[in-house]
């Protein structure tokens, strides 16, 4: 079962890594880094590759990502990067995700030089959440000379980096890889401590940190409100891909994973967690596999390519149509209630996914003096030090700020957010002299 998560696209080789790169035509107005949210160097690296210098690459990289390999591989390149190059006219874009991939693996691989690390001592900040927003932050103050310590709650960190991206699409290796290469930068991690439960913000501002940093995400997934919605084996896709990791990475046995082999699924909601569940599940022997979706293939919020290879895989798209009720016999799900466009279906199913989002938990918010959220529950935060709360010292980035956004949205938000901490850090120590 295991060997089914085996990575999908498998990485260049040095020849067609140099290749590919030696194809970017540096322009003068290069639109690929216009197309980046961190805007990476891209034809600097690229240039750098295509002379075979990776370390020279890997520098300029660095520059700008602490998750390079990981972005590579998860990044929506199509909407970014590659779909702004000049020669995706052609169709035909320089594949720039594979490059960094590539890069990254490389560097990895051969274990190259280390950049020199500043000494600890501008001060100390504190994160909460270890998902590409908090390595992010991490990352960049370690690297501009603060102590940094991330506490997760999880046994190990990572966050949907590591247990909600499935296995084919992003090993989880390569996650804990990248997280080795931020923890060589001077970064601490303490795992299994949950902020609100274990000790809340205010201790950590009262006990030794300057800044406070929440990357929690948003851990609590949206529901329906229809009739059956309670019943037993409908589930939220968020968990039963949580469990999946878990299985994957051998923490837990087969039968904890909410999914019988040979069971006929169905998934509400049509955006990329929808399609990671619906090829998941096929991958853990379900029978067939019904994404519900209220719109049409055209306005699909799903990336393409996932999309495609959802139905590769055999995945079964059931187009303008809603779940309007579960029915249950018992306690148990035995079938929905689908509002088609040949009008109402009652379609037998073994188990429902709902894959329609996710909310801010506000365990570490409701423990926390003063930090103030809008009304659906998203941290406010204000541009002046940028990523601020309304609490003095504690500042908030990505999915708990802004709706569930991509890993590398993420990164580009906490890039700024890192500049604001280290900005406030700075200004207080010198009032304070």
């Amino acid at each position: 079962m295991k060997n089914n998560f085996a990575e999908i696209n498998t990485g260049y080789t040095t020849k067609e890594a140099i290749d590919e790169a030696k194809r970017c035509l540096n322009c003068k107005n290069p639109l690929c880094v216009q197309g980046c949210p961190i805007e990476h160097d891209i034809p600097g690296f690229v240039h750098q590759l295509s002379m075979g210098n990776v370390g020279a690459a890997m520098q300029i990289i660095n520059e700008k990502s602490n998750l390079p390999a990981i972005c590579g591989r998860v990044c929506p390149h199509e909407k970014q990067c590659e779909g702004h190059c000049i020669l995706n006219k052609k169709n035909n874009p320089v594949k720039v995700g594979r490059l960094e991939r590539f890069i990254a693996d490389f560097d990895s691989d051969m274990n190259l030089i280390k950049e020199r690390i500043k000494p600890k001592t501008r001060g100390k900040v504190a994160i909460v959440g270890s998902g590409p927003a908090g390595l992010t932050v991490a990352g960049d103050l370690a690297r501009e000379g603060f102590h940094v310590t991330v506490f997760e709650g999880q046994k190990e960190p990572g966050g949907v980096l590591m247990y909600g991206i499935p296995e084919y699409r992003l090993p989880k290796e390569i996650v804990r890889r990248e997280i080795k290469k931020i923890e060589t930068l001077g970064v601490n991690f303490i795992n299994d401590f949950i902020i609100g439960e274990k000790a809340t913000v205010d201790d950590l501002l009262n006990k030794e940190y300057d800044a406070v940093f929440i990357g929690s995400g948003t851990s609590v997934p949206k529901t329906l409100d229809i009739p059956g919605i309670n019943l037993y084996r409908v589930l939220q896709s968020s968990y039963f891909l949580r469990m999946a990791n878990l299985y994957n990475n051998g923490d837990i046995s087969r039968a904890a994973v909410p999914l019988l082999e040979g069971e006929n699924i169905a998934i509400i909601g049509a955006g990329n967690v929808a399609m990671d569940a619906a090829r998941t599940a096929l991958r853990m022997g379900a029978r067939s596999v019904n994404i519900i979706y209220r719109g049409t293939e055209e306005n699909i919020p799903a990336l393409k390519t996932e999309y495609t290879e959802a139905v590769e895989e055999g995945t079964n798209f059931l187009w303008q149509s809603r779940t309007i009720e579960c029915i249950g016999e018992g306690n148990t799900l035995k079938a929905i209630r689908v509002e088609t466009p040949e009008g109402e279906k009652v379609i037998p199913m073994d188990r429902v996914l709902i894959s329609i989002g996710s909310k801010p938990a506000n365990r570490i918010v409701s423990t926390s003096l003063g930090i103030d959220v809008d009304n659906n529950g998203y941290v406010i935060t204000k541009d002046h030090p940028y990523g601020m709360t309304t609490r003095k010292g504690v500042f908030a980035g990505g999915d708990v700020v802004h709706t569930p956004q991509t890993v590398v949205l993420a990164m580009r938000e906490a890039k700024q957010v890192a500049k604001g901490i280290a900005q406030y850090v700075d200004a207080v120590k010198l009032l304070s002299q």
